[in-house]
């Protein structure tokens, strides 16, 4: 039997909502994150996950804790999973961002992998991201199902690296929207991804990432 991990998107917070790049700052879910959670938590729960795996930042063990609340399944916390860490960026808007590192943040835009000051690079956050679900896909038994609860821009890179998709490739895969989530299946050619910000469409992606939105994480 199949194995399958789904990686899903923390709900909405405020930060969302404003447009504020949220990185590793531990915000907390709004009223819509908790109802998308709510709502999208049915759903995930209906695939009967052995195991519920979860970043360690607030907004996404509240999602967590609403799968775990209706399949009955324990919460185990990885800070590896958390979101990409953005250095003196975090708590900007892009528009702010931009102004006060126009040369940084352009080269940002076109896809170069830069550090701001006290934040991960995409090839660093990607690593540890992958690093988890690498663990989890090696403790998962024939026919189970991993949630791994996250974040946009860390679900983006880490997905892409763990299958083994060259870095220059990340960019092609479209942001996440607060609450959707991708399928990783294994076959007998190995794991493969199967569905891709599945789950909240048409909701708008509100993204750290290049192209996208603003204020993600």
């Amino acid at each position: 039997m199949k194995r399958r991990i789904v990686v899903w998107r923390h709900g909405r917070t405020e930060w969302n909502a404003r447009g504020l790049a949220q990185g590793q700052e531990d915000v907390v879910l709004d009223e819509v994150g908790v109802r998308q959670a709510e709502e999208a938590g049915g759903r995930v729960a209906a695939l009967a996950p052995a195991r519920i795996i979860s970043s360690d930042l607030q907004r996404a063990t509240a999602t967590a804790a609403v799968l775990s609340e209706l399949c009955g399944v324990p919460v185990e916390l990885d800070p590896r999973l958390r979101e990409m860490h953005l250095g003196i960026r975090q708590g900007l808007t892009l528009r702010e961002a931009f102004d006060r590192w126009p040369a940084q943040m352009h080269a940002w835009r076109s896809g170069a992998d830069v550090r701001l000051e006290g934040g991960e690079t995409y090839a660093e956050t990607a690593g540890r991201v992958a690093a988890a679900l690498e663990d989890v896909q090696a403790a998962l038994a024939d026919g189970d199902t991993a949630v791994v609860v996250s974040h946009g821009a860390a679900m983006r890179v880490g997905i892409c690296h763990w299958l083994g998709f060259p870095q220059p490739l990340w960019g092609r895969f479209g942001g996440f929207s607060n609450c959707s989530w991708t399928v990783l299946e294994e076959d007998r050619l190995g794991w493969r991804m199967t569905e891709w910000n599945a789950g909240s469409l048409p909701e708008p992606v509100l993204s750290d990432d290049p192209g996208e939105a603003d204020g993600a994480g």
